[in-house]
This record gives C-alpha cells, structure tokens and sequence, in this order.
C-alpha cells in the first residue's frame, strides 16, 4: 500500500490525476491479485492433497498459525500509520460512535437473521452459519478496505477498539437471542443449536487480543518511538512508504492460505456455495449502502462515513469461521457457511472500495476544512 493512496486523490480535480498515475502497480491493479489469490488458493486446495490439514497443523488461538502471520503482517503497518495524538477528535465525536455501535451491533445482527431465513428456510445448517458471521462484527481486514478507501484512519482504529470490546462481552449472549431465543418467539422452530452457541469470553478474548492487540501495541510504539527519534517528518515520509506494501503482501498471503484451507469443500459443492452467496451479496450491499446514506444524512465527511460503512459491512470471518468448526465441527455445514463468508467479503468490498472513491465528489472532506498555511 502506497503512501500515495493517501493523499485523496480526487478525480475532478487535475492534481489528482497525477497523484493516482503515481499508485504503484500493487495499487492500481488490486482487485487483480486479489482475484488471482483467491484462484491459487482455491486451486491449491484443490489439488494438492493433505495441504489444507499440514496448513491447519498448528493454530494460534483457533486460526492456522499461517493465517495467523498474514493477519498481523497485514494489519501493523495500517496501524503504525494511525495518529495516536488525534485519537481523542474521534472520540468527541459521538454522532460517529452511536452510529457505529447502533450499524454493528443492532442492525448487522438483526439483518443477517432476517436474509437468512428469508433466502435459506430450508438449510438450517447454512442459516445458522451465516447468522454467526453477522454476529462477528469486522476487527481485522476492515482496516484495510478503509485505508485503501482513503477513510479516516484515527476513526478506524477506535471503531475497531469498541466493536472488539463488544464482541468480548455479547458475542455469546447475542449467539443464544438469535439462534436459539428469536426463533422460537417468531414461531420459526426450536432454535438452532440446543442452548446457544458453546464459546467462552476468554476464547473471544484471546483472538481479540492476538489479532488487534499485538499489532495496535507494535504500531503504537512504533509511531512514538519513531516521532520522538526522527521527527513526523521523516516517519510519515520515509518510514511508513517503506513499510506500507507489507500491508497488502500480508493481505494476499491470508487469502491464499485462507482459501487454500477450505478450496476442496468450495470446490467441490458450488451449487451449496452459490445458496450461501445469495444472502451474502445482500447482506453486504445493504449494509454498506445504508451506513453510506446514514453518514450523508448526518453531515458527516467522507473519510468518517467511509469509516462508518466499512466497519458495519465487514465482519469477522476468523472468528466466525473459529466458532463455527468449534461448536459444529469441520466438515459442518455452519463451518462452510464461514468459509464462504471472505469467498464473498472479499471481493465486494474491494468493488466498494471504488465505489466510495467515486462517491467521493458529493461529500465535504476533511482537506475541504483544512486552512491554508
């Protein structure tokens, strides 16, 4: 990820298009090696036999350690470009911060719930899947869709912090309303899973930590480390273009090992895959399209409700797919129903990452307030 990318580019004015001639070719032709990883991971599983059980060898908390790695590769170098010292200017802003928990935590749940039903009534192994990944509300690989949006940074990393402190204290109580409790109110059937989904704060809490809390510790230090030996200067001029490519490195790796694990089950059942995407396609459209619009309607900047709509559209696909296998086991239908999860993410917003590219030109930004030197 080239440091480019962040001077908000902006197509209808002429500096800008120099600026984006100036995006790397890693940039400029993202979506073609994230199509091209998703198709060697795929192939990989396919076709090399034992692959995905050598991958899945040793974990870190639930995840293949190879994942594990590409997680935080991906993720330190987006958060040793946040500035801490501007953390409190997000945190004052409490129309952000009560959208964000209301998008996250109210609506993303309740409307997976309701696309699953609706559009899978009879595969309730699938259902129950996918309403676990709406409860796994997006801590990781949103950080990178943001930045590549050109989103606020500072915003990110906050939203990011609550949705994980959330997901910490209700993910389990949120798992028994919607599988088991709801269902049995709206005369749907007896719930879904027999008492809830089996999975402990502290479970929930250690992935939180090894995936956010190692690299916002190694960006923080880095960051002030770095400010009080060379200046922001040199650090967001010289360090940070440096490190900002291993941001994307990492992200292909992960989907490479991600789909490389689950390519023989994709594969091999495209019409179940083809069910599940349905509701997906749904789920993430809507989303990101009404916290876009809800941004809009409350006077927000573009970089904050680009902030806002990719951390209510995007959701956590290691936790989800860890709970899954967990509570179902590997070969269960919840366990695909996760795996298709990042099959369908992944793609969609990095096309929406575009899109609010393009949507751009009809917000005020926060270079539109800045005062002249």
């Amino acid at each position: 990820m080239s440091d480019v990318v962040h001077e908000h580019p902006r197509a209808d004015h002429p500096e800008d298009a120099a600026v984006l001639q100036r995006l790397s070719t890693l940039d400029r032709f993202l979506p073609v090696w994230i199509i091209a990883a998703m198709v060697i991971g795929l192939l990989l599983g396919r076709f090399v036999p034992g692959l995905d059980d050598a991958l899945a060898t040793v974990e870190i908390g639930s995840v293949s350690l190879p994942i594990a790695i590409g997680l935080l590769v991906m993720m330190y170098p987006v958060l040793a470009k946040v500035r801490y010292d501007e953390l409190g200017h997000v945190t004052a802003d409490k129309r952000l911060l009560g959208a964000s928990i209301f998008l996250n935590w109210i609506v993303g749940p309740a409307l997976m719930f309701a696309l699953a039903w609706l559009m899978l009534p009879d595969l309730p192994e699938y259902r129950t899947g996918l309403i676990i990944v709406g409860l796994a509300r997006c801590i990781a690989m949103v950080l990178i869709w943001n930045d590549l949006a050109c989103g606020d940074r500072e915003a990110a990393a906050i939203l990011v912090a609550i949705n994980s402190v959330f997901q910490i204290i209700a993910f389990a109580g949120l798992g028994y309303f919607y599988l088991e409790l709801l269902p049995g109110w709206l005369g749907l059937g007896d719930g879904a899973t027999g008492g809830g989904l089996d999975v402990s704060m502290w479970e929930i809490a250690k992935s939180v930590l090894i995936f956010l809390g190692i690299p916002l510790l190694a960006g923080f230090l880095t960051r002030t480390y770095g400010e009080k030996t060379k200046g922001r200067e040199w650090y967001e001029n010289r360090f940070l273009p440096r490190i900002g490519p291993a941001a994307l490195y990492g992200l292909l790796f992960t989907i490479v090992i991600l789909f490389a694990l689950q390519g023989d089950t994709i594969t091999s059942q495209p019409l179940d895959v083809a069910r599940i995407a349905l509701p997906l396609l749904a789920y993430f459209g809507i989303m990101w399209a009404g916290s876009f619009a809800l941004g809009k309607g409350l006077g927000m900047t573009y970089e904050r409700t680009t902030t806002l709509s990719f951390t209510a559209a995007g959701n956590n696909f290691e936790l989800a797919i860890a709970v899954a296998i967990g509570v179902f086991g590997v070969t269960s239908g919840q366990a695909l129903a996760g795996v298709v999860g990042p099959l369908i993410e992944v793609p969609v917003l990095v096309g929406l990452v575009y899109v609010a590219l393009w949507a751009r030109r009809f917000f005020a930004t926060d270079r539109d307030s800045e005062v002249p030197a």
